[in-house]
């Protein structure tokens, strides 16, 4: 008889059942859980939940008999129920909290790690090998194309270097909407989805569970099928374009070139290396520039795999870190993503993105939600639990580095060189929501002070004993002798405490 394997909800693609020395029984039944649990610990995204439960029940369609899907309240309970006290397989989980759990099950084997393309334990002889303390992405990413042999001619980068940054910043045109670039995948909603939106909507109704944000039309892949058909379209349509502007905001094309692959990625639906050989593919054929296809290469091989390795290897205090002592509670407008209420159009737009499609690109991630809350001192743990809930491509693993390290600066610097925040100037420069908002990116005072500029400089006075001697903020620390209205400033900041911007 043999063992059966249990799929969690973000390993729902091939890669998760192919056989092999560190993989399940090719004739294993295959559980997956349903634990309305999940639901009820958090106040997740209604567009998240619908997606998450429709690309599970996907998944179950396509295994059939082979599959034992069991609805329930819990993780215990359904095993129970699936397997009793018998023998199972799981590959590694994707968070401390479900790795702790399966550890405890004494009929469990944990596998290897699957969907990355760094094993864990290659990573750690890596990161210690480099001293562990302060480790550099840029570093992680040469040697993982290297080792992948990725975008590379013989022991040179391909294109001449390592980085194309610079042809990958560039501003949006100035008076456009939008960049014009091809519609990106959209999936067409089927029977499951309808099945999957009358249970959310009774368990609504009934109590048992309360969601953010809307559930409109379903906009990311649900199935392997889906996600397919959306690389094919990134790869053939919109990879091209992607590169020089990867981090520019428009405030009427949210989406512009960027893959919408996150969440695929995420659930397991794709392989990284299906997705960066296929860009690669593009510029060897000629079907891409190599700027657009190492900015997308970088994304996935460099960034998203070091966020993946840093999550294990920092490990689970990781998410005490508070070098700043922010504690300032996330407000409700913020939590319930009332973009209704906020003034500054930036910011309101993209809380407004969020909360009808639990989604927005990096920058306004980095640079106008983390901005904020890295401005006004909030609570790293409690923002990155914000991240996770209301992204429908968040995961503890996933958030737990980029908001802890790369957007709050709670870790003091052993992820990124400097805090990532700024003000009005270089969203200004990145975007178009300065000319028709309320506020003006220069003015630092007054009622029409933009609240990231003043934000801004009160940050860095309140930090300035830490950040004077960081070689990449000094002189914007020093910018504070100049300011003869700082006083004027720090008081104005105070005075907005919580209220939306």
């Amino acid at each position: 008889m043999s063992t059966a394997h249990w799929l969690f909800g973000d390993q729902l693609g091939p890669h998760f059942l192919t056989p092999g020395a560190d993989g399940p029984d090719p004739d294993a039944t295959v559980v997956i859980i349903e634990a309305r649990s999940v639901l009820r610990r958090r106040r997740f995204h209604r567009a998240k939940a619908h997606l998450v439960l429709s690309a599970m029940r996907h998944r179950a369609a396509e295994l059939g008999d082979r599959v034992r899907y069991i609805r329930c309240e819990t993780y215990r309970e359904g095993l129970l129920r699936a397997v009793g006290d018998g023998p199972l397989t799981v590959h590694h989980p994707t968070s401390h909290a479900a790795l702790r759990f399966v550890r405890s099950l004494g009929t469990v084997t944990v596998l290897p790690a699957r969907g990355y393309l760094t094993p864990l334990a290659d990573f750690r002889a890596w990161a210690d090998g480099h001293g562990g303390g302060h480790l550099r992405q840029e570093d992680f990413y040469r040697w993982v194309r290297r080792g992948h042999d990725l975008l590379m001619d013989g022991d040179t980068p391909a294109g001449g270097r390592w980085n194309h940054d610079h042809d990958n910043r560039e501003p949006p045109p100035r008076g456009t909407r939008s960049l014009g670039a091809p519609a990106p995948y959209r999936p067409r909603e089927d029977h499951i989805d309808e099945e999957v939106r009358h249970d959310l909507d009774r368990w609504e109704h009934e109590g048992l569970v309360s969601f953010v944000g809307r559930d409109g039309p379903r906009r990311f892949p649900a199935s392997r099928r889906e996600a397919l058909a959306a690389l094919r379209r990134f790869i053939g349509y919109r990879l091209a374009g992607f590169g020089p502007h990867e981090d520019a905001m428009l405030s009427h094309d949210p989406v512009m070139s960027h893959s919408l692959l996150s969440s695929s990625l995420n659930l397991g639906l794709l392989h990284p290396a299906e997705c960066v050989e296929r860009a690669e593919d593009a510029w060897r054929s000629g079907h891409a520039p190599v700027n657009s296809v190492e900015g997308f290469v970088r994304q996935i091989a460099g960034w998203r795999e070091y966020v993946w390795q840093l999550y294990w290897y920092f490990g689970d205090d990781y998410r005490h870190a508070d070098a700043l002592r922010h504690r300032a509670p996330l407000p409700d407008w913020f939590l319930d993503l009332d973009a209704d209420a906020v003034t500054a159009r930036c910011l309101a737009t993209t809380l407004a993105q969020v909360r009808d499609t639990g989604w927005t690109h990096h920058i306004p991630r980095l640079m106008l939600l983390g901005s904020y809350g890295l401005q006004r001192g909030w609570d790293p743990r409690a923002l990155t639990d914000w991240f996770h809930r209301c992204f429908v491509d968040g995961y503890d693993w996933v958030m737990l580095p980029n908001v802890v390290g790369m957007s709050q600066y709670a870790d003091g610097g052993r992820m990124t060189t400097k805090p990532y925040t700024s003000g009005g100037a270089y969203i200004n420069r990145m975007s178009d929501f300065c000319g028709a908002c309320a506020y003006r990116p220069a003015d630092r005072v007054g009622e029409r002070a933009c609240p990231y500029t003043a934000g801004y400089w009160a940050f860095l006075h309140r930090h300035r004993s830490r950040l004077e001697h960081n070689q990449r903020m000094a002189q914007a620390v020093r910018g504070l002798d100049r300011l003869g209205d700082l006083d004027e400033v720090l008081r104005q900041d105070r005075e907005r405490g919580h209220a939306p911007p």
